[in-house]
């Protein structure tokens, strides 16, 4: 197998950006996911709640963020360097993270015509994952859980078949999408995966939300389902009471380094 593209979202359910080389940290890619914009009470949101947030495209710049929206134009917002800070929510951890200032804050009010502030994860600043999953080391950014969502072509082919209307992986906001998989889903079965000198442990599938309904760029509904229903009638689905549908595997890191696009990917588990 071979990757066969890297995608890294600085700010949280923000667009971002097409890779061809990234640097892997403890916490995921580098600059992914260590922003995100939060109501007043430090509250996160995402396009589950705030569809209309893909139209904000963020990028990393030395210290910062770029935002760009294709009404309010372009914000350089500074990587906060001190005081004040904030107690914010992702689900159900809470963490300190920086308060970017008013003028982002004031610039993403007025796109989303709500109060909200954009925070930063400072590197001193360190989030668990789930116990049940992780080692106690182990770390994440602001993701909903895990540092790294792998997928494969193989497997969204296979979903491709099965729907009317074929889809993109953009649905699904992966890290790191592989090609040359010997089967669809066979990311099922594995363990730990080797790119180079670095190791992946993959740690469950991951569990695939309202967000893969709608336009990857824009955030609009697209009036159907789709691919909730389809995962849901493949048996693609987590076992328990609560059959939600699957798609791709959360990832852990061990270590760090860089990966590219066309790296040899092996699975030693």
């Amino acid at each position: 197998m071979r990757i066969v593209s890297l995608h890294r979202y600085p700010v949280k359910s923000f667009g971002g950006n097409d890779l061809t080389q990234a640097r892997v940290e403890p916490r995921g890619l580098a600059g992914d996911r260590r922003w995100m914009m939060v109501t007043p009470e430090g509250r996160f949101l995402t396009r589950r709640e705030v569809p209309a947030m893909a139209q904000v495209h963020a990028d990393t710049a030395p210290h910062g963020l770029v935002l760009t929206h294709r009404d309010a134009g372009t914000l350089t917002v500074t990587e906060p360097a001190t005081p004040p800070h904030m107690a914010v929510r992702v689900w159900d951890d809470t963490v300190i993270a920086s308060d970017a200032g008013d003028a982002a804050a004031q610039w993403l009010s007025a796109i989303f015509a709500r109060p909200v502030r954009l925070v930063h994860m400072p590197d001193r600043v360190l989030r668990a994952i789930d116990g049940r999953y992780a080692r106690p080391s182990d770390q994440v950014s602001f993701a909903d859980g895990f540092p790294l969502l792998v997928t494969t072509v193989e497997s969204l082919d296979a979903l491709n078949r099965e729907l009317a209307d074929p889809i993109t992986m953009a649905r699904f906001r992966p890290n790191v999408v592989l090609s040359g998989a010997p089967a669809a889903f066979a990311e099922d079965a594995w363990r730990v995966l080797r790119i180079g000198a670095l190791t992946l442990r993959v740690a469950k599938p991951c569990t695939r939300c309202v967000m893969t309904t709608q336009d990857p760029d824009t955030g609009a509904g697209t009036g159907t389902l789709e691919p909730l229903r389809t995962l849901k009638a493949m048996g693609r689905v987590k076992p328990g009471p609560r059959p939600e549908p699957i798609f791709g595997q959360n990832a852990i890191p061990d270590g760090t380094g860089v990966i590219a696009v066309g790296d040899a990917v092996e699975v030693v588990a």
